[in-house]
């Protein structure tokens, strides 16, 4: 990648997201219209899948939204053209429950992103467009990085004077490369997190509860750091297929639900482990994802495994996540205290949860080490000062991650959390080191790690 394709490609990150909507239906694109034009983006309108085309081969477009039933081309065979001329634009096929073969046939063809049933609920509508572009400019960051890397490593085979100094220059530059990939990684996978708990109101906070402890049992329990952070992972998503839920059914419990009601919210397992599907670091956490329902004495969903046959990190996110839910009310409606809630995981065992991680689950709070010294301080936005070491996750009361522990904060960040305060009728507070006081615990005392 050239200077000039970089200074472009990041005029074009700068500039508001392209949707193009295609309808036959004018009524339709005018309700998509409605419901988009609010969110910032740049919206193109096509009357089928002809004109769509058309107006691709003229406007860069960042995600497509079709209907499926039109004339001449529907919309399968439209995405599907779409994908192979241009792969990098996300698609979303709007569809009736009597094209539901159809639509499955497309996803099985890798050429659209996501089918969404009409009619529609809009907030789901949004909330599926915010997750396919965060997919899409995940994608395009990690292929800059894999270029960039690329072009260091030719840069090191040109090296003729001083090798021994400019090796250990150039791998130093990798190393911190492979490092800001990694926590780009993490951090947006947190970000997918606070989208979700968005959704969940007055639980928010839950995913990242669990994924602190199921992250803690893990390691506790023998599993190296790349295991553990799989689990964290898998903490963190664990509820990213209750995003196509009605608001009632997310805010029920579980127990007080109707039969059907209930069958619709055990399919959460199986979207969230399909919704990374084409993610290949997370196919560990998307498998822990899928069975962290299932139960010891092999009662649980969706495949009925009994005993052992659970994935250990399935076995540890099903304990942390029933453990946070007891006590905020998702399964009973009576809500239990935190000695409670350890009582009843005590009672269950070898029944809901395994011996061994209910051994390791209660070993961890009988045994529990005092937290480090925290030398961190609260901080105003216009208190920060470059060199400021983050050390709790900064998150929006609605649950939204703005920026996640370790970050080092120079000028230019401090600006841009400023200007987003003046856009928000909200106070932050930072908590931070500051630039005299050292490097930040490896751990921070509230937020787990991400190795």
């Amino acid at each position: 990648m050239s200077s000039a394709d970089e200074v472009q490609t990041q005029a074009a990150a700068e500039l508001p997201p392209t949707l193009l909507l295609v309808d036959d239906e004018q009524n339709i694109l005018a309700a998509l219209r409605r419901l988009f034009r609010p969110e910032g983006y740049r919206i193109l309108l096509a009357g089928n899948g002809q004109e769509g085309l058309a107006v691709l081969e003229q406007e860069p477009v960042d995600l497509v939204i079709s209907d499926m039933r039109m004339p001449v081309m529907d919309g399968a065979q439209f995405l599907e053209q779409v994908a192979t001329r241009w792969p990098d634009t996300m698609r979303i096929l709007l569809t009736g429950h009597a094209d539901l073969s159809s639509a499955i046939a497309a996803i099985n063809k890798g050429s659209i992103y996501k089918y969404i049933a009409k009619p529609w609920e809009d907030n789901d509508l949004k909330l599926n467009v915010k997750h396919a572009l965060n997919a899409k400019f995940l994608d395009q960051e990690r292929r800059r990085l894999e270029i960039l890397t690329r072009r260091q490593n030719e840069e090191l085979k040109d090296l003729n004077a001083n090798l021994e100094r400019k090796v250990a220059e150039r791998t130093a530059e990798l190393q911190q490369a492979h490092e800001s990939l990694k926590k780009s990684y993490a951090s947006s996978i947190k970000t997918f997190a606070g989208l979700i708990e968005m959704r969940e109101g007055s639980i928010g906070g839950h995913s990242r509860r669990v994924a602190d402890l199921a992250h803690r049992l893990a390691l506790s329990l023998g599993m190296n750091k790349a295991q553990a952070q799989d689990v964290l992972f898998a903490g963190l998503l664990h509820d990213i297929g209750k995003i196509a839920l009605p608001d009632k059914l997310m805010s029920t419990p579980f127990q007080a639900l109707g039969k059907e009601d209930r069958a619709k919210v055990a399919r959460h397992v199986v979207l969230g482990e399909a919704a990374l599907m084409a993610l290949e670091p997370l196919q560990e956490a998307a498998k822990y994802i899928r069975h962290h329902h299932e139960l010891y004495d092999g009662r649980g969903y969706p495949d009925g495994l009994q005993g052992e046959a659970i994935p250990l990190g399935a076995q540890i996110l099903c304990l942390a996540n029933e453990y946070d839910a007891l006590q905020i009310g998702t399964i009973n409606t009576q809500r239990m205290s935190a000695a409670e809630a350890r009582e009843y995981i005590a009672e269950k065992k070898y029944k809901r949860y395994g011996p061994k991680v209910v051994d390791a689950f209660l070993a961890h709070f009988e045994g529990a080490k005092p937290k480090a010294v925290d030398l961190s301080e609260q901080f105003c936005t216009g208190e920060l000062q470059p060199g400021m070491v983050i050390t709790r996750d900064l998150v929006m009361r609605d649950g939204m991650m703005l920026l996640s522990a370790g970050y080092v904060l120079d000028e230019t960040l401090i600006e841009r959390i400023r200007r987003f305060e003046k856009g928000i009728d909200e106070r932050l507070t930072i908590h931070a080191i500051p630039p005299s006081a050292g490097e930040p615990n490896e751990e921070p005392s509230d937020t787990p790690g991400t190795e």
